[in-house]
């Protein structure tokens, strides 16, 4: 079959017409910053658009030295480069090689201009802002009942807390009449006496989101009496919701983080302080039992009986060594005395007379040791061995 080609052929073909023609090499377009992307590899991927149609368009990492600001959403500009077709997805689109600003687009103009009025107001001063209650039971949501942002508010909740109460108004979160359903949504839930409201959605444009830039939103909020989290879109979205609300939460996952208190870390961290706190009561209890077994130990010591058992060992203690004392001394005054005795025993008048010598005393006991002592006439008693005898004196002579 003649004719036929594939699609490779035919992009690679268009590719080559948008190669070949000079216009389209050398451009220079003025449009509105939509769906602004800054990748990680350093390339930015926006689109340009005006009332009627929309372009495509990137700029690579390797152009952006010459980009002397940050590109918003919203921003009017001119981008300079070549339009060429990406062969892969058969789409054309603006590569960009120099972007200037070309004054601020509508929505971003009316974005300021009402940021400004409510700053001035005093509406975003934090005065205002309430606490988020740090143990919640009910939580309101003002979001579209379908999409991502209400799945993972609700998946997260549940992880968090399965106790927590969640109340959905299923409000438009996009287009003309999203304003209406947004405001209405939180007054109802306001009414209901609530502990916390999180109103936001996911991701989008300016475009998408803007429904959140309304006046008419921010006084609701404001006007609340319950605190607001917002939860609008990516991080890098900000919304004028996001100023007046009582806390900005950058996603609507990180929004139910923030209201729904981790019901298992607190089950953890409760249990982690009743281990410290049994700790802590067992270090106590043992230090307290040490001090009074030092205190027991101590009256021990002053107890009397334990005093009066003491003396009394102390008594006998020295009642045996006065008893080896005392021995001691008996047994060397009796070896003393047995000496004595013995050198006694050879001056005794009884151990001369049992060798045959006599012990003569007068008649009053008195001993007579000489002649001169005596008279004739006189009576003496003479002791021998074994008995006494009376004698008299019928003369007396000295001898030598």
């Amino acid at each position: 079959m003649t004719g036929v080609y594939t699609v490779s052929q035919v992009n690679a073909y268009i590719k080559n017409m948008f190669v070949q023609d000079y216009a389209l090499n050398r451009i220079s377009v003025k449009g509105e910053i939509s769906n602004c992307k800054y990748h990680s590899s350093g390339h930015i991927y926006f689109t340009l658009k005006d009332g009627k149609g929309t372009l495509s368009a990137v700029m690579f990492a390797g152009q952006r030295m010459g980009l002397s600001f940050r590109l918003k959403e919203g921003q009017q500009v001119v981008v300079s480069g070549s339009v060429d077709v990406y062969e892969r997805d058969g789409k054309y689109q603006l590569y960009a090689k120099e972007i200037q600003l070309d004054g601020i687009g509508e929505r971003f103009a009316r974005f300021e201009a009402l940021k400004n009025e409510l700053e001035e107001m005093g509406m975003f001063s934090g005065e205002y802002k309430q606490p988020i209650p740090r143990y919640v039971k009910t939580v309101g949501i003002v979001t579209a009942p379908t999409g991502a942002a209400i799945r993972d508010i609700i998946n997260i909740s549940h992880r968090r807390n399965p106790y927590v109460q969640l109340i959905l108004y299923p409000a438009l979160v996009q287009g003309e009449n999203a304003k209406y359903s947004i405001v209405q949504g939180i007054r109802t839930l306001d009414e209901m006496g609530l502990d916390v409201l999180i109103v936001g959605r996911g991701g989008g444009s300016i475009e998408d989101l803007w429904a959140f830039n309304e006046e008419i939103v921010a006084r609701a909020i404001f006007d609340c009496a319950t605190p607001v989290i917002s939860a609008v879109g990516h991080e890098t979205d900000v919304t004028i919701a996001d100023y007046v609300a009582d806390l900005r939460a950058p996603t609507p996952s990180a929004a139910a983080e923030l209201a729904v208190f981790d019901y298992r870390q607190f089950q953890a961290d409760v249990a982690a302080y009743r281990r410290e706190l049994l700790n802590a009561m067992n270090r106590k209890l043992l230090a307290r039992r040490s001090v009074i077994e030092q205190f027991r130990l101590r009256l021990k010591l002053k107890d009397p009986v334990y005093q009066l058992n003491e003396k009394r060992q102390r008594l006998d203690e020295m009642e045996e060594r006065m008893n080896w004392l005392m021995d001691g001394k008996l047994r060397n005054r009796r070896h003393r005395l047995a000496l004595y005795g013995e050198r006694l025993q050879g001056l005794s008048p009884l151990e001369r007379i049992s060798r045959g010598f006599g012990f003569i005393t007068d008649e009053e006991g008195k001993r007579i040791q000489s002649v001169g002592q005596v008279n004739v006439g006189d009576r003496i008693w003479i002791r021998v061995r074994d008995g006494k005898l009376l004698a008299s004196v019928l003369t007396t002579w000295q001898s030598g």
